[in-house]
């Protein structure tokens, strides 16, 4: 059994990099999101202070190429999730107001399963 609470099958499906990566993040209690962060903190710091010493070192400064996002894309990505958003307001709509008990139950069965396995992977 590993340090993480790993079992020996866990081991032998998975590499040893991949369970010192898992290891490393629970034993930790380290998420990687924060890892991310963190990096890009490193990495924007490092940036800004080679951009200011560049006189003192001479050195010339980073070229950080001007990033424009298209606005099109975006609209037609916000607009498709608003009718999805909504369309899913209305079935909840219409499963609370009583008016489908099949689609209720089935949705009540499909969230008790999946509190089960929520408990699962929750420690």
């Amino acid at each position: 059994m590993c340090s993480c609470g790993r079992t020996r099958s866990y081991l032998l499906v998975h590499s040893r990099q991949q369970l010192l990566f898992g290891c490393f993040f629970e034993l930790l209690e380290y998420h990687f999101l924060t890892l991310i962060c963190h990096i890009s903190i490193l990495v924007l710091a490092l940036l800004f202070l080679w951009s200011n010493a560049h006189t003192f070192v001479h050195k010339t400064p980073p070229h950080i190429p001007i990033v424009h996002l298209p606005e099109e894309p975006f609209l037609q990505i916000a607009s498709a999730l608003r009718i999805e958003i909504n369309r899913g307001f209305s079935a909840l709509r219409d499963i609370g107001t009583g008016k489908d008990v099949k689609k209720f139950l089935i949705v009540i069965f499909g969230l008790w399963i999946l509190s089960i396995v929520g408990s699962w992977s929750i420690s």
